[in-house]
């Protein structure tokens, strides 16, 4: 059994190289076959946020890297590219008692302010033109994630997995609205990927450890700029593609890249 590759999570289950046993609240839940297919694996698949931190404890690589540490959580993710210089817009975490005149000596209307955690599809982002609408938001939520506004009308969201791109499609704003989320009405288009972008999320990637994910990437000022990182991201960009994740992770494992 050793070498025997095993996942919890489902999203590898079609593949025929890893043995997926799904995710039970307990390890006693496990029949002894099963757990002894957990101890000798070299690899463990989607574990959760569950038990990931106890197979890292028993020296098992877990796939996807860097996943459930960063799911959904916006500081981590900003101090992640600060630390390894990935452009990124402009952002400042006020974690003490925020106060309005703190964030505006350091940003001028309008600006973003996001729900740093566990928000997604483009619900916890507010546009705040005035000193009201801050006031309103910091009467909600703390520590105060602000962020630089960039006047784009689209973003590129581009799926990786092992560090290699397997989608990317822009996703482009409604009229009248600064976020671009398909969930909000965003459009999806598939023309005019620029390759470049492509190997800029590739670099992103490897430089971040991120196995699997999906990173907003935007073109302001002829840069790139990292936005975030997706763990649990839409599927729609991939049905307009006529494309399966769950397909496509697996052939990644079949060919050796995870």
């Amino acid at each position: 059994m050793k070498g025997k590759r095993v996942a919890l999570g489902r999203r590898l289950r079609h593949s025929p190289l890893v043995q997926t046993l799904g995710l039970r609240p307990n390890f006693e839940d496990y029949s002894e076959i099963e757990l002894d297919l957990l101890r000798n694996a070299d690899t463990i698949y989607y574990p959760s946020t569950l038990y990931e931190d106890i197979f890292l404890a028993l020296g098992k690589r877990v796939f996807p890297a860097n996943y459930y540490r960063y799911m959904g959580d916006k500081i981590k993710q900003t101090e992640l590219f600060t630390l390894l210089g990935i452009p990124h817009p402009r952002t400042r975490i006020y974690r003490d008692n925020p106060r309005a005149p703190q964030i505006l000596a350091d940003f001028s209307f309008p600006f973003i302010a996001k729900i740093p955690r566990g928000s997604s599809k483009g619900r916890g982002v507010f546009l705040i033109r005035s000193r009201e609408d801050l006031q309103v938001y910091l009467q909600k939520y703390a520590p105060a994630y602000i962020q630089e506004y960039l006047a784009i009308d689209r973003d590129l969201r581009v799926v990786l997995v092992g560090a290699k791109v397997v989608h990317a499609y822009w996703r482009i704003a409604r009229p009248g609205e600064f976020r671009s989320n398909v969930s909000l009405g965003g459009r999806i288009s598939l023309e005019d990927i620029p390759d470049d972008t492509l190997r800029f999320a590739e670099r992103v990637a490897r430089l971040c450890k991120f196995d699997e994910v999906g990173l907003d990437i935007c073109i302001c000022e002829d840069r790139y700029l990292v936005i975030e990182a997706n763990m649990v991201y839409g599927l729609k960009g991939f049905e307009a593609a006529g494309l399966n994740i769950y397909q496509l992770i697996s052939k990644r494992v079949t060919e050796g890249g995870i």
